[in-house]
């Protein structure tokens, strides 16, 4: 999946700003499925101008400069429907956390416990946020997708929990050969 993809699949459900498509790819209801930014929003919205798969006109604000409000056509949403049965690629996971846990034994104990606390923390918020999302979503489709990236978060922060013990007296063993 491209941006393009992402902004034909925000547009088939409401029309919308490039701002409005930027928050809902970078922190709502598809902030889930790729990594989007302005910098790669407003090309591909002048792309799917360009290639006839969204309009845009201008809305008139009081003491603002225009809003560019983009729509999908039909040419568009048969693209976006036609590319569905493109075989998705698979998930990409990267992880700046797992990659400290990594060297976990050259942490300071107190650094790594209060790191994976924090973790935790973070998980939880995020999970709280997808739960409140689903409850006020009534569309099948989302809560497939919602459910999904809430399975996801509880199942890390699961493993955290039960696992913690393990990357901390890990660290202790290293913390007490490198005192003798």
């Amino acid at each position: 999946m491209n941006i393009r993809t992402l902004c034909l699949g925000i547009l088939f459900f409401e029309e919308a700003t490039g701002y409005e498509i930027n928050k809902l790819a970078s922190e709502g209801r598809f902030s889930h499925f790729i990594e989007a930014s302005y910098g790669s929003i407003y090309p591909a919205l002048t792309k799917l101008m360009d290639d006839g798969y969204v309009t845009v006109r201008e809305e008139r604000q009081v003491g603002k400069p225009a809003r560019k409000v983009y729509a999908i056509t039909e040419k568009g949403r048969k693209a976006l429907l036609d590319g569905l049965y493109d075989e998705p690629g698979a998930d990409i996971f990267k992880s700046e956390f797992l990659f400290v846990c990594l060297y976990s034994e050259f942490l300071e104990p107190n650094y790594l416990s209060e790191m994976l606390d924090r973790r935790v923390e973070v998980l939880e918020e995020k999970f709280q946020m997808l739960h409140e999302l689903s409850e006020r979503c009534d569309h099948p489709a989302s809560q497939f997708a919602i459910g999904y990236g809430k399975a996801l978060n509880r199942a890390a922060i699961e493993f955290i929990k039960e696992n913690r013990e393990k990357l901390e007296a890990r660290h202790e063993r290293k913390t007490v050969q490198a005192a003798h």
